[in-house]
């Protein structure tokens, strides 16, 4: 009874409350310097290109308008592009969850001899590399060049994500594991039927990391693909475009950019919506398991 009268006191003491209001205002004020540039960016994307130019443009168009998403949409290849990023995210993200998992839960079995060495190769890869012409010339012996699976292949095992997932199935009651041995369960039954099922948060996580990896390459579209129009990516399109908005110096392409009432500002930032609107969406179906899996799964010394 004392210690809830003590409890009690202490959150109404005039120290807590300065606390909790400092506190409100410091994280109202953060969540309006992270969003209003993301907000600006979608003002000028609907405001008139030319009105634009004047500039004071905060909170709200001046002057309505789609001609800036319009004259995005219309550029050559720009729906090609769409398909193939769509089909990148959706196969790469799956394939990297599932190859991920895999050697997860093989190097976190406490039965397995070789887990130390193994996550100690993979941690390495994550510093040292072979370099970009060296892997430029190893794709191009796989024949991976030119080719879609150069967009999936070479990114189904991450070391990152394999050790967050082994980190998280580690943390799992190793009963699970012995009951189900007893009852004559396989390990790939034990993984797909009991491990997987728990591991859902980490698996959200992870999924989204890799699915807002793939949505925003454009790279490795540039170095291994550029050659062919039917496999090139959204983001390498858009990153096309807004070259050519910026650099814009054809007389007769200005002159419809003039009709048009759009600019290279307000070209950009319709592209640049565009590019983060699929991801804006999907974030909020994954967000419940995000910080779960993340802190849970966290990588420890």
């Amino acid at each position: 009874m004392i210690n809830h009268r003590m409890l009690h006191r202490r959150k109404n003491s005039l120290g807590n409350k300065v606390f909790v209001f400092l506190n409100t205002i410091f994280m109202v004020l953060f969540v309006i310097i992270t969003l209003y540039p993301v907000w600006n960016t979608m003002v000028l994307a609907f405001n008139d290109g030319t009105d634009a130019l004047r500039g004071g443009l905060y909170l709200w168009p001046r002057k309505w308008t789609l001609q800036n998403y319009i004259t995005v949409l219309h550029k050559k290849n720009l729906l090609v592009g769409a398909y193939v990023t769509v089909a990148r995210t959706v196969i790469g993200t799956l394939t990297a969850l599932a190859a991920n998992a895999l050697l997860a839960y093989i190097v976190s079995r406490k039965r397995f001899l070789f887990k130390r060495q193994l996550s100690l190769f993979w941690v390495i890869t994550m510093y040292v590399n072979g370099g970009m012409i060296p892997v430029f010339l190893l794709y191009k012996g796989l024949g991976l060049t030119n080719s879609f699976l150069v967009y999936v292949i070479p990114g189904m095992v991450g070391a990152f994500n394999m050790m967050v997932i082994r980190t998280y199935m580690a943390g799992l009651p190793d009963s699970l594991e012995e009951s189900a041995q007893l009852d004559g369960a396989g390990d790939l039954v034990i993984f797909t039927k009991i491990i997987s099922p728990l591991c859902k948060p980490v698996y959200a996580t992870i999924a989204l990391f890799c699915a807002v990896g793939h949505w925003n390459s454009w790279f490795d579209a540039m170095l291994y693909n550029r050659m062919n129009a039917n496999l090139t990516t959204l983001q390498y399109e858009l990153m096309k475009l807004l070259s050519s908005v910026s650099n814009q110096s054809n007389s007769v392409e200005s002159m419809k950019n003039a009709v048009a009432a759009v600019t290279p500002t307000s070209v950009r930032s319709a592209a640049t919506i565009l590019t983060m609107l699929p991801i804006v969406c999907l974030y909020p179906f994954l967000q419940r398991y995000f910080v779960t899996g993340l802190t849970i799964g966290g990588v420890k010394g």
